[in-house]
C-alpha cells in the first residue's frame, strides 16, 4: 500500500472536502471515491461498514483473497486490488484500495457515446471476460459467482477489465451470501430490517451464479441503455453465446429472444435504497 494505515484511516474518516465526490452513488454496499490528491490519488477507495462479527470479518478477508486469486488464475484482467482492515472509531472496517482506471475506459460511458459499430466491439470485449471466467471455473470445487455488469467493467485498448471484487463470490452458500448482502449493505435501514426481507435480498445474487444469466444480464443492460439498438445487441448476444459459451450456449440463447428485463424485486430495492442514476444495471 502506497500510503500508511493511519493515512488511510484519516482519509476514510474525513468528509467530502478531502475525499471528493463519490465516483458512483449506485453502489449497494458503498459509495466508492477517489481522492483528488495525496498518497491515494491514483486509487479508488471502497469502505464497507457493517455490524459484522470478528469471525465474519475474518472470513470475508479470506474469501476476498481467494476470489482475487481465482479471477487472476482465470485470466480475468483486474486492477491492482488490496483488502485492508482499518480501525476506525472503534470499529474494524473492511476497506478495498484499488488502482483507479481511466474514466474514459469505463464501459458504460463508452457504450453511451459509441456508434453501434463501436458498441458491438465493446460488448465483445465484455463477453470475452464472461466466457473466459465461466469456462475456467466450471470445475472449481467451491461455489463461485461473477457479477460482470456494464457498470463493473472497463474496456481499455479493446480488452475487458473487471473491477468489482465485493462481495467476494466464492465459498459462501446461497443462504450465507444472502446474510452477507444484509450485513454489509451500505444502507443502515437494510442492515436493520433486512432480516425481514431475507428471501428477497437473498434472491439478488442468483444471476451472479449462473453463466447464462450473466451474459443475458449484460445484454439486457445494453438493451435498456440503448433501446433503439436492442435488436442488434440481442443478435450479437445469440451469436456470441453460440461461439463462446460452450455448454452454456443453449440456455444463454434462449434468454435473448427478447430484451431481458430486470427482476421486479431489484427494481423495488433500487427505489427503497434511493440508488441514483439511470435505470440500466
Amino acid at each position: 500500500m502506497r500510503g500508511s494505515e493511519s493515512e488511510l484511516r484519516d482519509l476514510i474518516e474525513a468528509g467530502k472536502t478531502v475525499q471528493g465526490e463519490p465516483i458512483s452513488k449506485l453502489g449497494y454496499f458503498c459509495a466508492p471515491f477517489r481522492p483528488a490528491d495525496g498518497p491515494f490519488a491514483d486509487r479508488v477507495i471502497k469502505v464497507y461498514r457493517s455490524n459484522a462479527s470478528d469471525a465474519q470479518l475474518d472470513r470475508l478477508a479470506e474469501a476476498h483473497g481467494d476470489y482475487v486469486q481465482v479471477l487472476q488464475d482465470c485470466g480475468v484482467a483486474l486492477p491492482e486490488t488490496e483488502f485492508h482492515f482499518v480501525e476506525s472509531r472503534g470499529e474494524k472496517v473492511p476497506v478495498i484500495v484499488q488502482q483507479a482506471l481511466p474514466e474514459a475506459g469505463l464501459m458504460r460511458p463508452q457504450m453511451i457515446a459509441a456508434s453501434l459499430d463501436e458498441a458491438v466491439p465493446l460488448m465483445e470485449a465484455a463477453g470475452d471476460v464472461i466466457a473466459t471466467f465461466w469456462l475456467s471455473v466450471k470445475d472449481h470445487p467451491q461455489r463461485v459467482g461473477f457479477h460482470p455488469s456494464i457498470r463493473n467493467l472497463a474496456v481499455i485498448d479493446g480488452k475487458g477489465v473487471f473491477f468489482d471484487t465485493f462481495p467476494p463470490l466464492i465459498g459462501y452458500s446461497r443462504e450465507e451470501l444472502g446474510e452477507l448482502l444484509i450485513t454489509y449493505s451500505g444502507n443502515r435501514a437494510i442492515r436493520m430490517i433486512g432480516p425481514l426481507l431475507r428471501r428477497r435480498v437473498t434472491g439478488i445474487q442468483d444471476e451472479w451464479y449462473s453463466p447464462a444469466e450473466t451474459l443475458i444480464g449484460l445484454v439486457g443492460s445494453a438493451c435498456r441503455l440503448r433501446p433503439d439498438d436492442a435488436e442488434a445487441f440481442l443478435s450479437w448476444g445469440r451469436d456470441f453465446a453460440g461461439r463462446r459459451m460452450g455448454e452454456y450456449a443453449e440456455e444463454s440463447i434462449a434468454g435473448m429472444q427478447a430484451p431481458p428485463q430486470l427482476p421486479g424485486y431489484w427494481t423495488a430495492f433500487r427505489k427503497l435504497l434511493r440508488l441514483q442514476g439511470e435505470p440500466n444495471i
